[in-house]
């Protein structure tokens, strides 16, 4: 089946990760995301519930993250919020918020090996 309003457009992202479970726990926990079990490997998230459809593999994911690849930002209406709730989760800042034209960013890390964003006015 063709679709073609989405031909070119980013569609999917996909991590990899260590712990299915620590995934499933961390990103329900912080931003109230829902996944679908595909068996013990492999989880995915709609894009009704991420804003993009969004899947993790699980694997070695400190080989998955090499220098050069994506940063996936996320927004956050209130930066301050969101910071608190990775902590919380037990993720880790490892850029902590700085100011660039037009907003405010973090980085942070989920626990099980991939690095994000998240950014706000």
């Amino acid at each position: 089946m063709s679709h073609p309003a989405v031909h070119h457009q980013i569609n999917y992202i996909e991590f990899t990760t260590s712990s299915i479970e620590r995934s499933k726990a961390f990103y329900g926990s912080v931003f109230g995301w829902t996944f679908k079990d595909w068996g013990p490997d492999y989880i995915d998230c709609a894009p009704t519930s991420a804003g993009i459809a969004i899947g993790f593999a699980k694997g070695d994911a400190a080989l998955a993250q090499v220098k050069g690849a994506p940063v996936v930002v996320l927004y956050s209406a209130d930066l301050k919020a969101t910071e608190a709730a990775i902590v919380a989760a037990g993720g880790s800042i490892t850029v902590p918020v700085f100011e660039f034209p037009g907003g405010r960013r973090f980085h942070f890390d989920d626990g099980a090996g991939n690095q994000l964003a998240v950014w706000s006015e």
